[in-house]
């Protein structure tokens, strides 16, 4: 959340966290962000996807998620590790593990490919044009 407020602030673009702590909150957060004028929402993977794609939708609030499948469920786009990434990363990790390596001596690491996914028919959905440059650019563009 510091990270995101402080790229928010460097863009001029006010954060307004909103703290879900229980499924029935998640039907609530959306209306209350919809009274506070709320302009998109990052949707974090710890929620349940599809649902929370469809509040997003419903009161029209554009909804992107660090899940990769959140696309897919009706959310606007997503952008996480490639698919397969995570796995690759954690293989490495064990066999470092099994061959006797400390997993407290081991690197932080990033994933070397990420993904970005489109869902056109939701963007439309929304009233949102998005520039051809960047759908071109994306990995995947759902119709």
């Amino acid at each position: 959340l510091a990270q995101i407020d402080r790229v928010g602030k460097a863009q001029g673009v006010e954060i307004v966290p909103v703290e879900i702590t229980a499924g029935a909150s998640l039907d609530a957060a959306f209306p209350a962000m919809v009274g506070k004028k709320v302009g998109a929402v990052i949707v974090q993977p710890s929620l349940p996807l599809t649902h929370a794609a469809q509040l997003a939708l419903r009161d029209r609030i554009p909804a992107v998620s660090p899940n990769g499948p959140f696309a897919g469920a009706g959310g606007l786009m997503s952008y996480s590790n490639a698919a397969g990434e995570g796995s690759r990363l954690a293989a490495r990790f064990i066999d470092k593990i099994l061959k006797g390596a400390k997993p407290a001596d081991l690197p932080v690491e990033q994933p070397l490919r990420l993904e970005l996914v489109v869902n056109l028919k939701t963007a439309k959905a929304l009233g949102l044009s998005l520039p051809a440059d960047f759908v071109l650019r994306a990995d995947e563009a759902l119709e």
